[in-house]
């Protein structure tokens, strides 16, 4: 029965809101994080929704040539 349980947890938080996953929040220049985003790092959208969070850097990354 645990594990009936354990498996509706995890389908429940892969599929709430606006959680994408960290394949495409890697992609998209982020970097999951569990709780908070770190200083210098802004909240993009979620990795797991409401507990992993995509974070995103303030200052844009330079591209070399």
């Amino acid at each position: 029965m645990r594990i009936l349980w354990f498996i509706l947890i995890f389908i429940t938080l892969t599929d709430h809101g606006v959680a994408h996953g960290p394949d495409i929040c890697n992609h998209k220049g982020g970097l999951c994080r569990i709780g908070n985003c770190i200083s210098g790092e802004y909240l993009a959208q979620y990795c797991f929704e409401p507990i992993i969070l995509c974070c995103k850097s303030l200052s844009p990354t330079t591209a070399k040539n």
